[in-house]
């Protein structure tokens, strides 16, 4: 059988996952995740890809807002924004935003801590980003997510791959939203769609793996591994590296739950 084993929820896009039992669906993935973003002086999304220490806060969310914690730094608490004087346009890839701005403290303890001019924001009212349609059939929709709303890899996909490194990682250098136990490795490459009891998931591509996952999450250094390693045996044609596979969520709404049974429909 083949069992959800992990969720993961990032509710600002780039720094820490927070583990979950359960999560609700919605039409831009999982419940709050990647609903915040650090931009910087221009409105252009920032990621670990270029500050590795983002890597070292970690979010948390209370009734009435985000709180951000930090080594070194006291938490600060940012109110849920829906000021709609804060309106403005941000930039991730090639996608203008609508985006409403979190406010001057949030701005200068991000900024104190990542050593660089930075502001938060989170998706504004008018919000509306759309999935690539070469790989979505249903207008699908995107948050702050790099171009897909979920990100599935299987644990013995990361099984076979530490079996290929000198020294084993953990699966949060990949930072996906499910984790499946119970198959074979790279055995999500095949895979069309999958079902999670009533939720229903569409597989659109493999995920292009970037410079993030050779970034150790729990010190924000990076490294060479396993970007090295992968590129001997899962480079495309075109010299892109994939590990793992973008999903998105057929019927827009549905709650996962650990330990479900996952289906693999075609």
């Amino acid at each position: 059988m083949i069992e959800l084993t992990q969720i993961n929820v990032y509710p600002v896009k780039s720094c820490k996952g927070t583990a979950m039992a359960r999560a609700e669906l919605t039409p831009f993935g999982l419940l709050n995740d990647r609903r915040w973003m650090v931009v910087d002086s221009e409105g252009v999304f920032v990621s670990q890809r270029s500050i590795p220490a983002m890597s070292l806060i970690e979010p948390s969310l209370s009734d009435s807002g985000l709180i951000l914690k930090a080594p070194e730094m006291e938490p600060i608490e940012i109110p849920f924004q829906k000021d709609p004087d804060r309106n403005l346009t941000v930039r991730i890839w090639d996608d203008d935003c609508a985006a409403l701005d979190c406010g001057d403290n949030a701005a200068r303890w991000l900024t104190k801590f990542l050593g660089t001019n930075v502001r938060l924001v989170t998706r504004g009212n008018a919000f509306d980003r759309r999935v690539n349609p070469q790989y979505s059939q249903n207008r699908d929709r995107v948050g702050f997510a790099d171009a897909f709303p979920l990100l599935l890899i299987s644990s013995a996909s990361l099984r076979d791959l530490n079996d290929r490194l000198d020294r084993p990682i953990p699966m949060n250098r990949f930072r996906p939203n499910l984790v499946v136990s119970g198959c074979e490795p790279y055995a999500e490459d095949r895979w069309k769609r999958v079902s999670f009891g009533g939720a229903i998931m569409s597989v659109c591509k493999p995920c292009s793996r970037c410079t993030i996952p050779t970034v150790d999450q729990s010190t924000g250094v990076r490294g060479t591994e396993p970007s090295t390693t992968l590129a001997t045996y899962r480079r495309g044609p075109d010299g892109k590296v994939f590990f793992g596979q973008n999903l998105v969520n057929e019927k827009k709404s549905g709650e996962l739950v650990l330990g479900m049974e996952v289906n693999v429909l075609a």
